[in-house]
């Protein structure tokens, strides 16, 4: 990841105490800007004293020459499915359902279901760490076409499915490991089945009301408040290099739901990180399962080493366990 080195520096930072070191952030940043080329990027750490350090770079309007801003909003890209696994263990947590449920018996069988690879063996734990050998539906080429052909389309899940039904699996269940969205838009529809509530609904009340997360929106619609214009660099889904177009988005982004499906900026997502991985979310059984390593070799569990647990990737490194997400949507990483 052409980015370790600067988390292995904040952790640095974090530390040793050096607290007063926004120059050198600052610096760190500029240098990784200019290193690789984008217009901009925002920058947002939270000490464990609470104090928030925010670092800006570059611009984010090229044509205007507007510099970045720190409230500066972009999609998170799939950095959402750190809060859709939160909510699927809060609902775990209040007896929904067990990770070792099988997702057929709550979704059923209707709607063609049963023609997604591997359905009847799927766990949610098998969708919560991408080991149910489902291929990804963003990148067969006629759902690329179709969000481009049909640019304010309202996607059901059901419809995002249909691109990987009768596919063959990736690999027996539980059997393997292979990153897929697809795992979300079904952990999407268990939530909403068991729930009783759209996901957004429920990441409202559950998360994001709580947490005073305000900042963070569902990407769904053309128009956004806040958000700065996105650059792709090079062609991705057939998208143009500029995706904000006279105010607004390209397509509606809808599509992506609980693959990510979020708007936020810096700082709230610094907020959430630190209130999810310093325990404050969840139950501390709840944590031991979403900090479970799982390989992604073969998608056994590990004790120790970098790999992914439950809408979480992790990472060792020399000051020890890191915990976060990556997240990317066309014009924004």
């Amino acid at each position: 990841m052409k980015y370790k080195g600067t988390i292995l520096l904040l952790i640095s930072f974090i530390l040793t105490g050096l607290y007063g070191q926004t120059e050198k952030l600052q610096s760190e940043l500029d240098t990784i800007r200019n290193t690789n080329g984008f217009p901009g990027a925002n920058l947002a750490i939270i000490l464990p004293s609470e104090k928030t350090i925010q670092v800006t770079s570059g611009f984010s309007d090229k044509s205007k020459n507007r510099r970045m801003q720190a409230a500066d909003r972009m999609f998170s890209g799939s950095v959402g499915k750190t809060y859709v696994a939160a909510l699927m263990m809060k609902l775990i947590e209040a007896g929904k359902a067990k990770l070792t449920d099988h997702i057929s018996r709550i979704l059923g069988t209707e709607n063609g279901l049963t023609r997604i690879p591997n359905y009847a063996e799927l766990t949610i734990r098998n969708l919560l760490n991408h080991t149910s050998g489902i291929p990804r539906h963003i990148f067969v080429k006629e759902f690329s076409q179709s969000i481009i052909q049909s640019p304010n389309k309202h996607w059901q899940p059901i419809e995002l499915l249909r691109f990987i039904m009768d596919k063959k699996p990736l690999f027996p269940a539980g059997m393997g490991w292979s990153y897929a969205d697809t795992n979300y838009i079904l952990i999407g529809m268990v939530i909403e089945k068991i729930g009783g509530a759209s996901f957004y609904a429920q990441l409202k009340k559950q998360i994001l009301d709580p947490l005073k997360l305000i900042h963070t929106t569902p990407a769904v619609g053309r128009h956004f408040k806040g958000l700065v214009p996105g650059y792709t660099g090079k062609v991705l889904f057939n998208f143009p290099s500029e995706v904000l177009q006279k105010g607004k988005y390209v397509v509606d982004p809808q599509f992506e739901w609980t693959g990510g499906g979020l708007i936020s900026n810096s700082l709230d997502l610094a907020r959430w990180a630190k209130q999810l991985y310093s325990g404050e979310v969840l139950r501390s059984e709840s944590y031991r399962e979403m900090f479970q390593v799982y390989s992604e070799s073969n998608g056994q569990p590990i004790d120790r080493g970098s790999g992914y647990g439950l809408g979480v990737q992790i990472w060792q490194t020399r000051f020890g366990q890191v915990y976060g997400h990556g997240g990317i949507f066309p014009g924004y990483q």
